[in-house]
């Protein structure tokens, strides 16, 4: 199985995922995390890039949307091999990222067409202020009014695409994992007590 954690910054995707991956481990399951952008080359690029604050001046969006899509196909092997070997996957975020961030929309879902699509995407839907609050260096270009449009994209995505399921992020941890595991429970024959 293929999962991804998708949502705005502070969304709690890290923490979610590695709560997540230890309850899988413990149900006989094994289980490989990955992240956008990767630790290859190129994503090491891309996180050069966003640390730089490069993203809104120096470099434009669609150049932004190819370094992504290049990076996408590096970590395509990487999840066809691991499927192969009956791992679950779970990722920080995928193609679906792009869509909501970067524009044009329809040039984006042009170049990530070849992009695995998930089983299931886990949406962390988090009000706007508390995304801003967790943020200690927030871009300028991730503003509130940024952020808003950004929810309503993943929020329009999650209407059209039936492998979304939408996850209060508001709610505690512990709150937010309990609705994550009835999400994945019966995808993968987990009853209750966390057994298969």
């Amino acid at each position: 199985m293929y999962i991804v954690f998708e949502g705005i910054d502070g969304a709690g995707k890290t923490t979610q995922i590695d709560l997540l991956k230890n309850w899988l481990v413990d149900s006989g399951f094994e289980v490989e995390t990955i992240v956008e952008p990767s630790d290859g080359d190129v994503g090491k690029l891309i996180r050069k890039i966003l640390l730089e604050k490069r993203a809104s001046n120096d470099i434009t969006q669609k150049e932004l949307g190819l370094l992504f899509a290049a990076d996408r196909l590096e970590l395509m092997d990487k999840i066809s091999k691991l499927q192969y070997s009956n791992k679950i996957i779970i990722s920080d975020r995928s193609f679906y990222s792009s869509l909501v961030y970067q524009k044009p929309q329809e040039w984006i879902e042009e170049i990530n067409k070849f992009a695995l699509i998930p089983d299931i995407v886990l949406l962390l839907d988090l009000d706007l202020k508390i995304s801003v609050s967790r943020s200690d260096q927030r871009d300028e270009f991730e503003n509130e009014e940024f952020l808003k449009e950004v929810k309503e994209n993943y929020l329009e995505l999650a209407n059209t695409n039936p492998n979304f399921k939408i996850i209060n992020g508001n709610n505690g941890p512990n709150k937010v994992s309990s609705d994550i595991k009835k999400a994945i429970a019966p995808l993968l024959g987990i009853c209750k007590d966390g057994i298969r």
